[in-house]
């Protein structure tokens, strides 16, 4: 049975709203979860006494998402970006992470063209 964490969309027209849930990997979206872990709303409202920037709501039971993720169950993307948000999970898609890959990619496209280079002798 293969678990995943993903959102499940209710609301109106233009104003959604999500519900953090874990489900079968083959249900349909908005089919019944096997649990749902919170809710997470798209629309900012605006900051507290007015200052700063606006706030989009994200409520979880943390403790259960770490025990779903322990027993194997996979975030869909939208979810893993939810999660990494929270500091349940490590970002995917970081700045410095693609810059380490971008840096690792050239290393070793350099040391192939130098073993070819020394090959062609």
């Amino acid at each position: 049975m293969v678990v995943k964490i993903r959102l499940a969309r209710f609301g109106k027209r233009n104003s959604p709203f999500y519900n953090i849930v874990v489900a079968q990997a083959r249900s349909a979206r908005n089919s019944k979860p096997l649990e749902v872990l919170g809710t997470y709303d798209p629309i900012p409202k605006p900051a507290p006494l007015g200052e700063g920037k606006p706030i989009k709501d994200i409520k979880l039971d943390t403790a259960r998402a770490k025990y779903w993720l322990g027993v194997g169950a996979q975030p869909s993307d939208p979810a893993w970006r939810l999660l990494s948000m929270i500091g349940l999970l490590e970002p995917k898609y970081s700045i410095q992470k693609m810059q380490k890959t971008e840096l690792e990619q050239r290393g070793n496209a350099q040391s192939e063209e130098g073993v070819a280079k020394l090959e062609g002798r």
